[in-house]
């Protein structure tokens, strides 16, 4: 019961903005799933307020993630737009990562997992004494891994984007931020069936060639 009086308060404390940004979460999520391009627009208006969400509430490393995103999402945007100047069709389609580029994933993951652990963990001692590191660091940095591969349309972007989700439910809950704690379990469902649609894509794409 005392889980369900916190869900209850959390959602009546959840402020305009926050409902704003989960929407548009759910939103771009659902939209990156379809392989619509709007998924970064919508996608822009979720991260900028939750860059202010997330320095509220002392989640450092995911305001930085946040930050990242909205980058991330100008590149993405316009990686996604291109198209070939004679036939006019999508330069950029949908594809598994070889061994090569899963090192590199392997690679990224680690190093900004461990950037952001020690610089939280310092944080934690100075100023953000709400930080806690192991978790934010881990939903920051497959954060980071899953963004940088959608925007080249990689299916195992999905995988980093579900370990995200699972980490971040219930980081953000005992943070208090109960309604976006909902929209990391709806994104969870969305990002399965993203997989499953990408894979079915990316095989599609294999037997083209």
């Amino acid at each position: 019961m005392s889980i369900w009086h916190e869900f209850i308060n959390g959602l009546q404390e959840t402020t305009w903005y926050e409902f704003i940004a989960v929407f548009a979460g759910i939103g771009s999520v659902w939209l990156s799933k379809k392989e619509n391009i709007w998924v970064y627009p919508i996608g822009l208006i979720n991260t900028i307020i939750y860059i202010i969400i997330s320095f509220k509430y002392h989640l450092l490393g995911e305001a930085s993630v946040n930050f990242y995103y909205t980058i991330m999402s100008i590149y993405g945007w316009w990686l996604w737009a291109r198209k070939d100047r004679i036939n006019h069709t999508t330069i950029l389609h949908i594809t598994y990562s070889n061994k090569k580029e899963w090192i590199y994933q392997l690679l990224f993951f680690a190093s900004f997992y461990i950037t952001i652990y020690f610089a939280l963990t310092a944080a934690k001692k100075s100023f953000a004494e709400g930080a806690i590191p192991w978790a934010d660091a881990f939903a920051s940095s497959t954060a980071y891994t899953g963004m940088w591969l959608m925007a080249k349309k990689k299916v195992e972007s999905w995988y980093w984007w579900i370990a995200t989700n699972i980490a971040s439910v219930p980081l953000y809950f005992v943070k208090t931020l109960v309604f976006t704690s909902v929209q990391y379990v709806v994104i969870l469902i969305i990002a399965i069936f993203g997989l499953l649609s990408w894979m079915k894509k990316a095989n599609e794409q294999l037997n083209k060639q």
